[in-house]
């Protein structure tokens, strides 16, 4: 199999424009929605390949998956 091509995007001028107009409180809410659009996201392609697994299970694999592996070991212990 051939490695992937890395490709690095560039943002538009015209949308680095309108984000720039935001405020900070705008900026919060988009970021928040980008969280939870992504938890979504992993919810289901977890789920997809985990039909088998709790809640418990799926919701500490999409915080494994969001830290980069970095919670792994400390949720082992905590109760989410």
């Amino acid at each position: 199999m051939a490695p992937k091509k890395l490709v690095i995007e560039v943002m538009d001028d015209a949308m680095a424009d309108i984000l720039r107009q935001k405020t900070a409180f705008e900026k919060l809410r988009i970021a928040g929605r980008m969280w939870q659009s992504a938890r979504v996201f992993l919810r289901g392609a977890i789920c997809t390949e985990h039909p088998d697994w709790n809640a418990d299970q799926v919701n500490r694999e999409i915080a494994k998956r969001i830290s980069h592996g970095v919670v792994n070991d400390t949720l082992k212990t905590l109760p989410l």
